[in-house]
């Protein structure tokens, strides 16, 4: 295997350029195409990982075709089709190439495909497919192209799935071919129900994956699609070890930098998760003054969700605004189609005053200015709504509330409306958020027992509903406010039981550890209290933590030296 450093390609490229007997015709179908090119932006010193994957292209490609496939499986997409780009222009006959493009374009685990994006894979495949290659060429070029065809009236869950169905057998046909095997677990991956929580295809995937890992222990998509697939509270545990290798094996890549916190966040580990997020965040700074961006690279504002994030988890609201005080007044992002770089603009305001139950400071939050409408954001924008709406429920301003449970209820209509299967997640969440808000609102308006039902139907829909692939976790759990709301009904046993159940899908978190506290305190409970009250002063022990709940804590420990 070889190593997929810079100097490779920059040796590929010299090896281009000594063919001297070689000179390709250009295809002439691809001259109205708008091709990505131009130098490879990459930081570091190259290293994406290892692996071989050229089926019978020219040997002088070789090089920068596998680097090629190890930017597509860190989701460096762009980067990825410049390469793969290079190789076309060397060697107009690879079919593999144009293969690349549009695997470039799909980029299954994200958001779907532009209308632009998809006319400019299907002119590529047609292009490719009169091309003369053998048959293993010819099963993954029909595979990519089962995606593309018809995409004017065929849905992209239908394309999505036919893509899995023929990767499938090509896995079954090639059980040799490492990169079948892995990009069949990818579009495992992209067919997923992402709303409900058996994990069918994440379990399916994930075992194909690690049936590679032994004998492929550098290769980026093998650990990159397991920590995928393992992003969530049920099978986390089983994507630890790999997490722990994956920045290891791509250390170029700001997204393989990061992507072990996904991991760690699924388990609480929250000073790993930092450390992850904290490389990404500069690797993508780097990123950003390579490429002369007007604006951030979105890893960089992805990395800053989950920093600030983990910070507060830990108590520690000191770095938690340093962290946002370096994204707060961006207003040009790149790409700005990727949801990750719109989402944290809005999260991260949310998640410092929500988390604080600083409600006066959600209640008047305003929404970042940027380049873009926010209107083009609903789920975006409803997070900010759902704060406000929080905030002027606890403090009484009723009138506000309803106006943004309102808003609230819009931005669910204009998701639904737009019928795409890749949102229902979103969908979903703007739907607790919306019972959630209407319980406090009640709540607070004398209405209890109408509240608290609210508020139980919110916990209902959140129990099935799974977690969206871009954030670190809900602003506020819907079952930890249900917990919060029993201790002020005087229910400190219901609400132990709500704080308990919560802290098994989020571990290790502030709130719900300090929830759980209070709540066997109120119980009479107090050696369970010291428990809970010990774990806080553990979980914020390497920071100087100005919160209350700390001091709280520190004087129930002294006072009933039960544990």
């Amino acid at each position: 295997m070889n190593s997929l450093k810079l100097i490779a390609l920059v040796l590929g490229l010299l090896l281009f350029s000594s063919c001297k007997n070689k000179s390709p015709k250009p295809n002439p179908e691809l001259a109205s195409i708008d091709f990505l090119r131009g130098e490879l932006l990459l930081c570091g010193d190259g290293q994406f990982g290892e692996l071989k994957f050229s089926l019978a292209c020219n040997y002088e490609t070789r090089e920068t075709f596998d680097l090629a496939i190890a930017l597509l499986h860190s989701f460096q997409y762009s980067e990825a089709e410049k390469a793969f780009v290079k190789v076309l222009d060397a060697d107009p006959n690879c079919p593999m190439a144009y293969w690349g493009v549009a695997m470039s374009i799909y980029h299954a685990a994200w958001f779907p495909p532009s209308e632009k994006e998809l006319i400019k894979g299907s002119k590529i495949l047609n292009a490719a497919k009169k091309l003369s290659m053998d048959e293993k060429q010819k099963d993954y070029i029909n595979a990519i192209d089962a995606f593309y065809i018809n995409w004017e009236r065929v849905d992209h869950k239908t394309r999505a799935k036919r893509f899995e169905s023929k990767m499938e057998a090509i896995h079954t046909k090639y059980p040799d071919d490492v990169e079948a095997a892995i990009f069949y677990s990818l579009a495992l991956y992209s067919t997923r129900d992402r709303v409900g929580k058996d994990y069918k295809n994440e379990r399916k995937a994930g075992k194909i994956l690690e049936s590679l890992f032994n004998t492929n222990p550098n290769h980026p998509g093998i650990a990159h699609y397991i920590i995928h697939n393992y992003d969530n509270p049920v099978l986390a545990h089983k994507g630890l070890e790999t997490a722990r290798r994956y920045a290891k094996i791509a250390p170029s890549s700001s997204h393989a930098q990061h992507m072990p916190s996904h991991i760690f966040t699924r388990l609480g580990i929250w000073e790993e998760s930092i450390q992850s997020n904290l490389l990404s965040a500069e690797s993508s700074r780097c990123f950003t003054e390579s490429a002369a961006l007007d604006g951030s690279y979105f890893e960089e504002l992805h990395a800053t969700d989950y920093l600030v994030y983990a910070y507060l988890q830990q108590g520690d609201n000191l770095n938690a605004e340093k962290q946002y005080d370096q994204i707060k007044t961006l207003k040009a992002f790149y790409p700005t189609n990727v949801i990750a770089a719109i989402y944290p603009l809005a999260a991260i305001p949310a998640r410092l005053a929500l988390e604080n139950r600083n409600w006066e400071q959600a209640a008047n939050l305003e929404l970042q200015k940027i380049d873009l409408d926010w209107k083009q954001f609903p789920w975006q924008a409803a997070i900010h709504h759902f704060a406000r709406a929080m905030g002027a429920s606890q403090i009484k301003d009723f009138e506000k509330s309803k106006q943004e449970i309102e808003v609230l209820k819009q931005l669910h209509q204009n998701l639904v409306a737009q019928n795409d299967r890749t949102k229902s997640i979103q969908i979903k969440q703007v739907e607790i958020q919306i019972k959630t808000s209407q319980a406090w609102m009640n709540f607070r308006n004398g209405y209890k027992e109408k509240g608290l039902t609210l508020m139980q139907k919110a916990v209902d829909i959140e129990r099935q509903t799974s977690k969206h692939p871009i954030t670190p976790g809900d602003v506020l759990p819907a079952i930890e406010l249900l917990g919060d709301m029993l201790l002020e009904l005087k229910k400190p046993k219901e609400a132990l039981v709500a704080y308990e159940d919560n802290l098994k899908t989020h571990p290790n978190r502030f709130n719900g550890i300090y929830g759980a506290a209070i709540a066997a305190k109120q119980s009479g409970n107090l050696n369970q209290a010291a428990v809970y009250f010990n774990q806080l002063l553990a979980l914020t022990g390497n920071n100087d933590s100005k919160r209350p709940e700390i001091d709280e804590a520190k004087v129930f420990i002294k006072k009933n030296e039960v544990i």
